[in-house]
């Protein structure tokens, strides 16, 4: 390990530390130094979650399923929405892997300041590495949360279920949108950070706003479904266009046009930007009001 009195000895060389100049000055070279810590950070996420649990990775089975079974009682059988002649729990199911990650992601991310105050106050890092971490480590869940899909999906095409999925190539396309949902749910998360940092009971409103939002989104109804009146409505929301392309690329069904996804991936793109040059601006200083 190269140590600060090295570097002041060795001939011809000269250290600079300067503070960062713009809202959107992102080090990329510092965060692949970091790359070290961005492993052991993943691996905090992870590990903490299943630290003194009863079932440990089994949560991540059991919530989609008992999810969709509640969804499936009260959406399928008492209102009677319809799911495109997709079976139900599949219809649920894929909807919930969607969001679920997207859920996940920023409302952990967005504690990042709250939860990290101890190690930001002792240590220098990019701070923007702790979010990242959350919405890698939260892959594992996306993996874990996929088998009771592939388990249903597996049950309803054996069983010659009408509307079951059916393996085709289009599966091959599901890590664009899960890639859009990363980066979106990033954007928001850095959003909610930048939030919290200085308004700390603005944590209690993240899951309610979670939740309201996903009711905004095609989990529970299909858009086919949706009126042309209000469809422009579904469209404003960013999560829509990956929460469909989920299920075309597993269940071959979907509401899909050129203009929505271009829409969607602008919006994702805005939020991610203005993310982290929000997350910039606070990091400065939020170490000393923390």
């Amino acid at each position: 390990m190269l140590l600060l009195a090295d570097v002041k000895s060795a001939p011809g060389y000269e250290l600079i530390v300067e503070r960062s100049h713009g809202w959107l000055k992102v080090r990329w070279r510092e965060l692949w130094d970091y790359r070290d810590l961005l492993l052991l950070l993943v691996q905090r996420d992870f590990i903490s979650r299943y630290k003194q649990t009863l079932l440990g990775p089994l949560w991540f089975l059991l919530q989609p399923v008992l999810t969709t079974a509640v969804f499936a009682i009260v959406f399928g059988r008492f209102a009677g929405l319809p799911t495109d002649g997709i079976p139900g729990p599949l219809f649920y199911l894929c909807g919930l892997l969607a969001w679920n990650y997207f859920s996940q992601n920023i409302t952990t991310g967005g504690a990042t300041f709250v939860n990290n105050a101890h190690l930001f106050n002792k240590v220098y890092f990019p701070r923007i590495l702790v979010p990242v971490s959350i919405v890698v480590a939260n892959l594992v869940s996306f993996a874990l949360q996929l088998v009771p899909f592939v388990l249903f999906a597996a049950f309803y095409f054996l069983s010659g279920k009408q509307g079951a999925a059916v393996l085709s190539w289009a599966v091959l396309l599901l890590p664009l949108p899960l890639l859009q949902i990363a980066a979106l749910s990033l954007g928001v998360s850095l959003w909610m950070a930048a939030s919290t940092a200085k308004y700390r009971d603005l944590v209690h409103l993240t899951a309610y706003l979670t939740q309201i939002w996903m009711f905004a989104t095609p989990i529970i109804y299909p858009l086919s479904k949706v009126s042309a009146a209000w469809r422009w409505v579904v469209w404003a929301n960013p999560m829509s266009v990956p929460v469909e392309a989920f299920r075309l690329c597993l269940l071959g069904r979907g509401t899909l046009a050129p203009p929505e996804v271009a829409l969607s991936l602008g919006l994702t793109a805005a939020l991610l930007i203005s993310g982290i040059a929000v997350f910039q601006r606070v990091e400065r200083t939020v170490v000393d009001s923390a």
